[in-house]
């Protein structure tokens, strides 16, 4: 089949109007862009792969993603550089975009499988912060992400990238209300640890060997006082030097590698 060649054909306005959260909505679809993330796509869940663009360049370069789209029958499509860069919503795709269906975990499901450790997003709304998040969260073997209803959206072009990929390993409930699921954990027997600044108690003085969860809040104001309520202890992450503060995703990070260890010894 002959590459796609024009950027204005209908095909490729379909998968650029992706872009948009009504779209995603709607189809149920989005685009994960770049290698890497396209390579955990078609390894981990083929299944839910739609298609598959690529150039020519990326073709020759990308030789294992290629044979592995191939070995589990999924459609690719040669396209030129326009189109794919007309696709998708950076400026400078790296040769390959696929789009997906957008299945979210249960948290019933997750759950039932007795978690250990679990990190939940309440009113994040920065996409790098949210996607990096995911991506520590799997670097560090936590069980599931938890997003509140009133977070960004997982499937938005930016957090798909910012995960490297890690969207495709480890499950992600969406849509969750805070106080009911903050409920939820509590009742399962899983401790639910907030992480704020205003916290009295330091990262390396918790328990963190039994299973827990934990609670990170917005970039800008943290964690709402109510919410901090809730949990079962409200926890700081020390600064030894002269910094502020660390960021939502840093904080986030140093936590579940905190737990991680914890649960490695």
């Amino acid at each position: 089949m002959p590459p796609l060649t024009n950027p204005r054909a209908d095909r490729v306005k379909a998968v650029r109007a992706l872009s948009r959260r009504s779209v995603r909505l709607r189809t149920g679809r989005f685009l994960a862009e770049g290698p890497q993330s396209v390579r955990e796509a078609v390894v981990h869940h083929p299944e839910r792969v739609v298609d598959v663009y690529l150039t020519e360049q990326a073709r020759s370069r990308h030789p294992d993603i290629v044979e592995t789209a191939l070995a589990a029958q999924l459609h690719l499509h040669d396209v030129t550089d326009e189109v794919l860069a007309a696709m998708c919503d950076t400026p400078t795709p790296q040769g390959l975009a696929a789009v997906c269906t957008t299945v979210t975990a249960d948290l019933d499901d997750v759950l039932a499988t007795r978690p250990r450790l679990l990190v939940l997003l309440t009113h994040v709304r920065d996409p790098g912060n949210a996607g990096t998040v995911i991506r520590g969260a799997d670097a560090a073997g936590a069980d599931a992400v938890l997003v509140s209803d009133a977070s960004v959206d997982v499937h938005s072009p930016k957090v798909v990238r910012s995960t490297a990929g890690s969207l495709f390993h480890l499950p992600v409930v969406t849509g969750l209300p805070v106080d009911e699921t903050v409920a939820r954990l509590r009742a399962a027997g899983i401790r639910v640890l907030a992480a704020d600044g205003v916290g009295e108690t330091l990262l390396p003085d918790v328990d963190l060997g039994p299973a827990h969860a934990w609670v990170m809040g917005n970039e800008a104001w943290g964690l709402e006082p109510e919410v901090r309520d809730l949990c079962d202890e409200v926890v700081r992450v020390p600064i030894y030097g002269h910094a502020e503060s660390l960021n939502l995703a840093m904080a986030a990070t140093v936590c579940l590698y905190a737990s991680a260890a914890a649960h490695n010894r």
